[in-house]
């Protein structure tokens, strides 16, 4: 995918007169983006548009108006575009009893590491690579970035809507495995084309 430039963003200005209308279209999209690994667990998958409306909503919030700032920006969400051939989401970890916080995320420590959470298609699985520096000995952020380099073979099974396609995790005890839907395989092989 072709990394977002300057170019790409909407003045202020601009972007405060469309943004409703785009995030009503953003909203939609993540929609057909985002799919939940039993009940604490959610990915969205990312691509150009989900990543140009992040970088457009900081700017926005934080109110960056210096080049070299909305560089920087630009600089944080290009690095969590997909590649060729890739695919690349954000995983929520969703606590939302805060009581429950420290247990649950002690539960999900080193998730971010090993093969624990995967897609399953045309018989073969492509493990997430995490990004790195979300985690450390004793502390495991809420959030991370996950790619997934599906096989031609996997490919190929996505576009084959009689052919099974999972997305597991398999951690510690929690464990959940769950059919990726036809909206959401018709978003992954436009990322991959």
């Amino acid at each position: 995918m072709n990394v977002l430039t300057a170019q790409d963003l909407l003045s202020t200005a601009e972007y405060e007169q469309q943004r409703e209308q785009f995030r009503a279209q953003i909203i939609a999209l993540k929609q057909r983006r985002r799919i939940s690994l039993g009940p604490l667990i959610t990915l969205v998958f990312e691509n150009r548009e989900t990543l140009r409306f992040q970088t457009q909503e900081m700017i926005r919030v934080e109110q960056i108006l210096d080049p070299q700032k909305i560089q920087e920006e630009l600089d944080v969400y290009n690095a969590l575009m997909p590649g060729s051939g890739e695919l690349s989401a954000t995983l929520l970890i969703e606590i939302t009893e805060p009581e429950r916080m420290k247990e649950w995320l002690d539960v999900f420590m080193g998730l971010d590491h090993g093969e624990t959470v995967a897609i399953r298609a045309g018989g073969e699985q492509a493990f997430g690579l995490f990004e790195g520096g979300h985690s450390h000995d004793t502390k495991i952020s809420a959030v991370h970035f996950v790619r997934f380099a599906p096989t031609a073979a996997m490919t190929a099974a996505f576009a084959d809507l009689h052919q099974p396609v999972t997305l597991t995790v398999n951690h510690r005890e929690y464990h959940a495995e769950v059919p990726v839907p036809g909206s959401l395989r018709e978003e992954w092989l436009k990322d991959l084309r």
